[in-house]
């Protein structure tokens, strides 16, 4: 019996014939695709498949091949991450290598006979209600407005702009703490708190836009006319928004790199 895979978020549909709708994203049934069903009962992966298959245990992505690759060209992470996977998705032995992040199995359920700590709680919640993706949007879909907001207030002296600007620079500094928060439990609760390149990328650009975004608030509580057209700051000003915008557009990159990735 053959499965069926959404071409738009991944989800396997089992029942042998692809569904009139995608129960996680409602894609209609022509975007399934066919995928190699579960093996035989009592088989082997290696007398179902030709080429075997390898899951990230940091971002999910899967690979194909005899051996799984030095390192996860999603998120970067080590070769001795990857399990490798049946025809299910189902884990068919432990992680390729003998490191495996994080804390055993069996002591993290004495653990939890024990008690769960708050920020157990706190992470679980965090990644149930998908709560970084959704504070992150607040921020990033103001900082593009307030960047076109300050060039205009520069280049064609629209006081008003500058103004509309700078309160909304004061909901993103607001906001900031809470977007930071998440992205932190989320990356020690779902990837394991992994150091690669592509977090360390992400958490120093969030810093960058954290440093802009208070650099831009305060100055402008000290010198309320640091974009008047008399000011020789102006420039730097603007300049320095347009870095927060930089930083905060690699930062969604790599988040959507994350995410998306995966799928292959």
């Amino acid at each position: 019996m053959s499965n069926w895979e959404c071409g738009v978020c991944g989800y396997i549909d089992k029942e042998g014939t692809p569904p009139d709708l995608c129960p996680v994203c409602d894609a209609p049934k022509k975007m399934f695709k066919e995928v190699a069903g579960p093996r035989p009962e009592g088989g082997s992966a290696a007398t179902t498949a030709s080429v075997r298959r390898w899951r990230c245990s940091v971002c999910g992505y899967i690979h194909s091949g005899n051996e799984p690759p030095e390192s996860c060209p999603v998120c970067a992470a080590a070769k001795n991450q990857f399990v490798e996977i049946d025809a299910d998705g189902q884990k068919i032995g432990e992680a390729s290598g003998a490191v495996i992040v994080g804390a055993d199995v069996a002591a993290n359920a004495k653990t939890a006979k024990a008690g769960r700590s708050l920020f157990n709680k706190l992470g679980d919640l965090v990644l149930k209600l998908h709560l970084h993706p959704i504070t992150v949007h607040f921020p990033n879909g103001i900082l593009p407005a307030v960047v076109v907001f300050l060039a205009i207030a520069v280049f064609f002296h629209i006081g008003s702009l500058e103004l509309a600007a700078y309160y909304n620079l004061i909901f993103v500094l607001l906001m900031l703490p809470v977007v930071l928060l998440t992205g932190f439990i989320e990356w020690q609760k779902r990837y394991k708190g992994i150091k690669s390149m592509i977090f360390i990328t992400k958490i120093l650009c969030s810093l960058v836009v954290l440093a802009a975004t208070n650099i831009l608030v305060f100055w402008r509580v000290i010198d309320p006319g640091v974009l008047a057209l008399e000011s020789p700051y102006r420039y730097i000003y603007l300049g320095i928004a347009a870095g927060m915008l930089a930083a905060a557009g690699i930062a969604g990159h790599l988040g959507g790199k994350l995410v998306f990735g995966s799928r292959g």
